[in-house]
């Protein structure tokens, strides 16, 4: 009886069971080594499809045993652990060449290195090359020089994505379905090319899941049980573009080259963000002589040989962070951020002093801000983005910059709810569009509508067409379309407030606004003067006392007859000055030269 010896490599391909069903082979006693099975068994256990092929190939071989005139059995040890740990070396190839050896069997195999070795080794080796099907499409078939993606899956006709970022259709390639077959064998050519390709890298692999770096394509596997079919989807970039090509605005041109360290490039899937964070690397290379370096799952962006791209280091970014502030770039190319870990990866290396470029998914510029939100503290966020760009349609439609600042949030009157507000501005006006800010125990975002000039005139006169019925001299600051405060003398506070606020409320519906009511004494001839205060001195600064009867009110200051400043006495009634503020010196030198200072209420 002949005896057979297969390797992991012909099970995983089912050829066995396929010669044993055509009665190619018959008398033949099939000997399986343990450390084969255990091999597939720990394939199996990480999810891998090649493992879990293997070991439905063993049953297969169980049950045709019993028909045909085949004998099975397993031989040998299980392997000990430094074997498994040498099994990336060729260790267990070897102990499989060692149970052919010792039983005088023919190795089945369809590895050609471990054909090599065997016959070298001269022991009895049948190779099987692959078979090759009828079909013979490959991948790069369905492209043509405007596609940016193909989409095949079983029992479906064939579509591609053609056009440019912005200006794309989707096309039925052909009316005729992909099969399984074509599938498979195309799925094989993809392996095959990544295993002898330099440029080629299988960056995932699940159960049911890969993720291949194919030279430009980038290559998604899906199979069942994790799809309800086996699905192909390959993306390749169509165009490399340089920064010029984006038409930049000299600000925005020269806030890259000299002050934006902290960049978060985002925008919807497909919008071309990818492809302006290589513009951008190239662009820090060649102007800034940067080092530039990139983090990428998978490796797809489109740069020179001169910018290193690192994958995740034993899957993880923070260990690929570790070597990267070893290596010290000036810039780091974050492509894409999605889990929690890659933010703070991001933040740590960006406060580490490396300049950062993050890549991410956001229907909106604010909605990539968002993402930061509860992730790094309220504070630490304009520090680690300076700069948000938008891109929609490979366009660059927004672009943001923050701010810290402490302020009353718009909207809100009293300054003590004053806090911390990072301000998230348009970059070319300087417009504020959105605070966010920390009101209660939640971290809000609050849009920002700014009134443009012809805007904030119409509702200042109409709100002065009704209160000036109560105070000629009123005068009305526009805040927003929700908020106006409305200044009036404090004799006619009462009337314009009415009782229990029946009469501002009154104002306030008619006109749509909420009105916030306060004194205001017009005219020097009508102000009250302030003649009764004190002065006393600090180490650091003069304070004016004036009582605790004249707390929070706004004081008018005059030198000489000449209004200097208005200011807003604290709790305890004190105007409180820094001598060597702009107005602390003019009125210290107006006292020591004798001039006449006053204050007015």
């Amino acid at each position: 009886m002949e005896k057979i010896v297969p390797d992991t490599s012909i099970l995983i391909d089912g050829k066995l069971s396929k010669q044993i069903r055509k009665g190619l082979l018959e008398n033949v006693e099939i000997i399986i080594p343990r450390v084969v099975v255990d091999e597939l068994q720990a394939q199996a256990s990480m999810g891998r499809d090649i493992g879990f092929m293997g070991l439905e190939e063993i049953i297969k071989i169980r049950h045709l045993s019993r028909s045909k005139n085949v004998n099975l059995r397993f031989v040998g040890d299980r392997p000990s652990l430094e074997e498994i740990k040498l099994a990336g070396k060729g260790r267990i190839d070897a102990l499989i060449r060692d149970v052919a050896r010792n039983f005088d069997a023919t190795l089945m195999t369809m590895d050609y290195v471990q054909a090599l070795v065997a016959e070298a080794e001269g022991i009895k080796v049948k190779f099987i090359e692959p078979e090759q099907p009828k079909i013979k499409t490959r991948l790069e078939d369905f492209f043509t020089s405007n596609t940016m993606s193909i989409h095949l899956k079983e029992n479906v006709p064939p579509y591609a994505k053609r056009g440019y970022p912005g200006n794309w259709s989707l096309i039925k390639i052909r009316d005729e379905p992909c099969t399984k077959s074509e599938l498979e064998y195309i799925i094989r050519d993809i392996l095959r090319r990544v295993r002898s390709r330099s440029d080629s890298f299988v960056e995932i692999n699940r159960r049911g899941a890969m993720v291949i770096q194919l030279g430009d394509y980038r290559i998604a596997i899906a199979r069942p049980p994790f799809s309800d079919g086996i699905e192909i989807t390959a993306v390749k970039p169509i165009v490399k573009v340089t920064l010029e090509d984006y038409k930049l605005s000299d600000r925005l041109r020269k806030r890259l080259l000299e002050k934006a360290e902290g960049i978060l490039i985002c925008g919807p899937p497909g919008a071309g963000k990818s492809t302006f964070a290589s513009a951008l690397a190239e662009f820090y290379h060649e102007s800034k002589q940067a080092i530039v370096k990139t983090m990428e799952s998978p490796r797809d962006l489109q740069v020179g040989p001169e910018i290193t791209q690192y994958a995740p280091l034993e899957g993880d970014f923070v260990k690929t962070a570790d070597v990267l502030l070893l290596v010290r770039p000036d810039y780091t190319i974050f492509d894409e951020l999605r889990k929690h870990s890659d933010f703070q990866v991001f933040v740590d290396m960006r406060l580490a002093g490396v300049g950062m470029v993050g890549v991410v998914h956001s229907s909106s510029p604010i909605d990539a801000i968002q993402r930061f939100i509860g992730r790094v503290d309220l504070g630490v966020i304009p520090q680690v983005i300076d700069t948000v760009i938008f891109i929609k349609d490979g366009e660059i439609r927004k672009v943001y910059d923050l701010y810290l600042t402490v302020k009353v949030p718009t909207g809100m009157m009293d300054e003590d709810l004053a806090r911390p507000v990072v301000e998230v501005r348009d970059f070319e006006d300087g417009s504020v569009e959105y605070e966010i800010y920390t009101f209660g125990e939640e971290t809000v975002i609050v849009p920002i509508r700014t009134l443009t000039a012809k805007e904030s005139s119409k509702i200042s006169n109409r709100i002065l067409s009704l209160v000036r019925n109560f105070d000629p001299e009123a005068e009305v600051e526009v805040i927003s379309d929700r908020l106006a405060v409305v200044k009036v003398r404090r004799e006619v506070l009462p009337q314009i407030i009415g009782r229990s606020g029946k009469v501002v409320s009154k104002l306030e519906r008619r006109l749509g606004i909420r009105l916030k009511i306060v004194p205001y004494e017009g005219k020097l001839s009508t102000l009250n003067e302030l003649t009764d205060y004190t002065i006393s001195e600090g180490k650091s600064s003069i304070s004016f006392n004036f009582g605790k009867d004249y707390g929070k009110l706004r004081i008018k200051i005059y030198i000489d007859g000449k209004f200097i400043a208005e200011r807003k006495l604290d709790r305890r009634g004190r105007l409180r000055l820094n001598p060597s503020s702009k107005l602390g010196e003019t009125i210290l030198n107006a006292l020591e030269n004798g001039k006449s200072v006053k204050f007015f209420i």
